[in-house]
């Protein structure tokens, strides 16, 4: 259920929107005549500057006047093109997580009030910020080990972050509730859902110690790999509002120069990269989905070291198949096994026509045989897909779009080091090798494995299940008997709801219109 603050700041986004000219910029066409007069107006509000302005940055800088939970929400839906669409993913990418800082002295309150212990037992030296995002800032600290000076980097939270962000969510769920009522066809999208997915994700980002958890998992994974790491965690020095890591001593990727200069080999590092994204997908189904250049090192070894884990991707068993047969089938040009796939992941509707549907994924897959394989982009093809794949109703897929996105963002990593970069011979060891262990022979062993280990699973709870069934049945016979009945607390609790939510309709609308009132004089 909406607030009346929630339609208050709908109206505050809104009016920001209007006044940086984002409105003004939609295209026209396909618009129906009341939204042209509404689009024309939203012209004449918006600021002269902004009118003048490029069309593409407008959103990012509108989205940055609303406040940083506002840039989480629009980096969030960046990394969703199928919500908002490929032109205003690209406009949102454009946000910079780059606010102004917090004073030491807050941060100082949020580590103590963490940990329990003062900053100045905690570390030997502890310095002024030297970045600041929406969520956090970082601090460079000094701290004392085995009596060895060790520089640590500290991650602490942004004051009234959660808060701010709690009620700035509800405005968000009021917009995809009623982009689900006044939008119907865009309900295959489930914009309430994806909503639900942004907060929780946000939540688990906004801990610290489950960012920390994260890069522990990716370190452990990783332990055997070359060439790619991630900071250690100092867990006593890491809570719910700060975590505490290794200082990183490298040159940034987005450093091209930096790294030339240093004599780095960039078509390894390319290599390299690459090869260990798809590593972590397939062989981990676990991923760092923030992997741009401002979040990517390389160390004095030569290793490559990602940061700021705060936004994980995972991948389960089908998904990892689905990915993998979806690039043989395309490298070995079988489109209806593509198809098939898609099938018999439950992915396409079953009423869809798998012929019509391997007609589409060949309109895909047969323009790129035949090209140079550095042209080749894998993050193309699999965005290509996921249109064609919205032709034929397939219900919108998180963790793949999120795989998508990441992938894009990686390869274009990549070909900034070496524009000529051949994705497919660098992939080709990770992808192959997997196919050959999950969908050849030994994916038989395994299934057998796994399933063996869920029957006995099953086996060791048949007397609850069945226990829980007697019970069920005792219930469905009474109420069989004497009805659905509600208790006295039941009843109270639902009359009261529906009071609430006619007040809380009543409310809104005096708060909408008394924004409206302030707009309209503030322009007088």
């Amino acid at each position: 259920m909406s607030t009346p603050g929630a339609y208050f700041r709908l109206v505050r986004i809104g009016w920001v929107l209007t006044r940086e000219g984002v409105f003004a910029a939609i295209p026209s066409e396909h618009l129906p005549p009341s939204a042209r007069f509404a689009k024309k107006v939203a012209g004449l509000l918006a600021r002269r500057k902004a009118r003048f302005e490029e069309r593409s940055g407008r959103l990012a800088r509108a989205v940055e006047r609303l406040g940083p939970s506002y840039v989480k929400i629009g980096q969030f839906l960046a990394t969703r093109p199928d919500v908002v669409g490929a032109e205003l993913a690209a406009d949102l990418s454009q946000l910079q997580d780059q606010m102004a800082t917090f004073p030491p002295s807050a941060a100082k309150a949020a580590i103590e009030g963490s940990l329990g212990r003062s900053v100045d037992t905690l570390f030997a030296e502890f310095h002024e910020p030297m970045a600041a995002a929406s969520i956090a800032q970082v601090h460079p600290a000094v701290i004392l080990r085995e009596g060895r000076r060790e520089k640590v980097a500290v991650k602490v939270i942004r004051p009234g972050i959660r808060q701010r962000f709690a009620a700035d969510i509800e405005a968000m769920y009021l917009v995809s509730r009623m982009q689900e009522r006044f939008l119907p066809y865009t309900r295959r999208l489930k914009p309430v859902e994806v909503t639900r997915t942004l907060e929780q994700t946000t939540k688990v980002e906004m801990d610290l110690r489950l960012e920390a958890a994260a890069i522990s998992e990716l370190a452990e994974n990783t332990k055997e790999d070359s060439g790619f790491r991630v900071p250690k965690v100092d867990w006593e020095r890491t809570g719910r509002d700060v975590v505490t890591m290794e200082w990183i001593d490298g040159i940034k990727m987005s450093d091209i120069e930096g790294l030339r200069s240093a004599g780095y080999d960039l078509n390894s590092l390319a290599e390299t990269l690459i090869q260990s994204f798809l590593r972590h997908t397939l062989r981990d189904g676990f991923f760092h989905a923030d992997m741009h250049q401002g979040n990517l090192f390389v160390d004095e070894a030569g290793h490559i070291v990602a940061v700021d884990m705060g936004i994980v991707g995972r991948l389960g068993k089908k998904e990892r198949r689905f990915l993998a047969e979806i690039l043989y089938g395309f490298i070995m040009r079988d489109y209806q096994r593509v198809a098939d796939v898609h099938f018999e992941a439950g992915y396409v509707p079953s009423h869809h026509d798998a012929a019509s549907f391997a007609q589409a994924i060949r309109a895909i897959g047969e323009p790129i045989h035949g090209q140079p394989a550095e042209t080749i982009s894998m993050a193309k093809l699999l965005t290509l897909l996921f249109e064609v794949t919205e032709l034929f109703d397939m219900q919108t897929r998180p963790e793949l779009v999120m795989l998508q996105k990441t992938m894009v963002v990686v390869e274009g990593v990549a070909r900034t080091l070496n524009p000529r970069f051949n994705m497919w011979r660098a992939s080709e060891p990770v992808v192959g090798s997997w196919i050959r262990d999950n969908l050849g022979p030994k994916r038989i062993v395994t299934d057998l494995r796994d399933g063996l280990h869920a029957a006995l699973r099953v086996a060791e709870a048949v007397p609850e299940i069945a226990a829980r069934t007697e019970r069920f049945s005792k219930d469905i016979m009474a109420m069989s008997e004497k009805g659905l009945r509600f208790d006295a607390a039941t009843a109270e609790a639902i009359g009261k709801a529906e009071a609430r939510h006619a007040r809380s309709g009543r409310i809104a609308l005096w708060v909408i219109a008394a924004a409206l009132v302030y707009i309209a004089w503030r322009l007088v």
